[in-house]
């Protein structure tokens, strides 16, 4: 009898190892395509088989994903990685597996497709525009007025994301988006937006079943760095029962509803307002506090959607979790950064993970890229959990070289 396996396209540094190991869980052989399979290290750590291919083209997957179904029952298709889930939703159409519809993906990813959606249905967004060029940036600041954010209208983990309150700063970072520093995924489109300012909340949804609502703080401005999340949000019901309306309004319109869903908003003097709708889990380690708070497994939840088998999202426990971020202050060669043992041997504490190694260059994005590592912790008490986790960081400590200064 053929061994079951999944099918696991690319990765991501946040979700990856959760999913090839939720699915070792299942009974199933994770496979990894990969365009370079030496890109996610946690592969070659649990030992995870993984094949190189285009995963751009989808005919090279669908030739790849044939192949394996001669040594493998492939029983389900999916990935940790939002870009490449509408392609996921195409080879689980082809394959006649449940998936993800991929037009649906598709628009979501597409923030000013996305925005227009929401807009129609009178869900609360900020104010926005499309920009092409830096005349349409420009004008479309002065419109909104400043302060603006402009990000790119195709991206994920905060990658040329910036808060521009100024013109100075407008042209600046017009210049770094359209002058060839950021990496575009599509035809370079700026999408510029009013600064909803408030505090920061998220919402996981399975399906259309809101599963909690976390909350956290991002920065320094003028970037949006996650530095701190807390699950589940402190708040009152009116305020709960306002953004789980929220955030269901938004399924319909942006034609959601399978598998998971993420949406992030600011509770601004309006109320809730959608910054974004990701179609699938939250990174940086979201899927970990919900597990850590209500002993509910996102990921493994996810898996058994993807493999045709029911889900079970009833909450275990009652918890607070939280996890906070190590961030570069400055640009350099990391000399050394130690205490992850002391750390996770604190009672408390779930996870400690560094994602650099001694001696690695540190060159600040203003994105998800600038994080160091994290420490998660959980406790029957919030006030507990963030005494856990201020310890915690407190054992933890790096050193940071600057460039040399180039003199002329």
């Amino acid at each position: 009898m053929a061994r079951r396996a999944l099918i696991l396209v690319e990765g991501s540094r946040s979700n990856g190892l959760l999913y090839v190991k939720a699915a070792q869980r299942l009974g199933l052989h994770p496979i990894a395509l990969s365009a370079d399979p030496a890109q996610h290290d946690y592969l070659a750590a649990e030992g995870s088989e993984a094949v190189r291919v285009d995963t751009s083209n989808l005919d090279a997957l669908i030739h790849e994903c044939s192949l394996l179904c001669a040594t493998y029952d492939i029983a389900g298709i999916t990935s940790a990685a939002e870009s490449f889930y509408a392609t996921v939703g195409r080879l689980c159409r082809h394959f006649d597996l449940p998936g993800p519809n991929p037009e649906s993906i598709e628009r979501c990813c597409d923030k000013f497709a996305q925005r227009q959606l929401l807009a129609d249905a009178g869900v609360p967004i900020p104010a926005y525009r499309l920009a092409a060029n830096a005349m349409d940036v420009d004008s479309s600041a002065a419109e909104i007025g400043l302060p603006v954010i402009l990000k790119p209208a195709v991206g994920n983990g905060g990658s040329g994301v910036r808060l521009c309150r100024s013109v100075d700063e407008l042209a600046e970072h017009t210049t770094y988006l359209l002058g060839g520093k950021h990496v575009w995924r599509s035809s370079p489109r700026i999408l510029v937006e009013e600064f909803a300012e408030g505090p920061y909340y998220w919402a996981d949804i399975m399906g259309d079943q809101i599963i909690g609502i976390g909350t956290g703080d991002c920065g320094p401005l003028p970037h949006f760095v996650g530095r701190k999340f807390t699950f589940p949000a402190l708040l009152t019901d009116d305020e709960h029962e306002r953004i789980a309306d929220v955030s269901l309004s938004c399924l319909r319109p942006l034609g959601l509803g399978w598998g998971p869903t993420g949406i992030e908003f600011r509770w601004t003097k309006r109320g809730p307002v959608v910054i974004e709708v990701n179609p699938r889990l939250h990174g940086g380690g979201a899927p970990q506090l919900v597990q850590l708070a209500y002993g509910v497994d996102l990921v493994t939840e996810h898996i058994k959607l993807v493999i045709g088998e029911v889900w079970d999202l009833r909450r275990r426990h009652s918890q607070t979790a939280a996890a906070r971020f190590l961030v570069a202050d400055r640009d350099g060669i990391l000399d050394w950064i130690d205490g992850d043992g002391r750390t996770a041997a604190l009672p408390g504490v779930a996870e400690v993970k560094f994602y650099v190694e001694p001696k690695t260059p540190i060159v600040r994005k203003g994105d998800y890229r600038d994080k160091l590592g994290y420490v998660v912790a959980a406790s029957p008490s919030r006030a507990r959990t963030e005494a856990i986790l201020q310890r915690a960081v407190d054992l933890i400590g790096c050193s940071i070289t600057p460039f040399p200064t180039v003199r002329g």
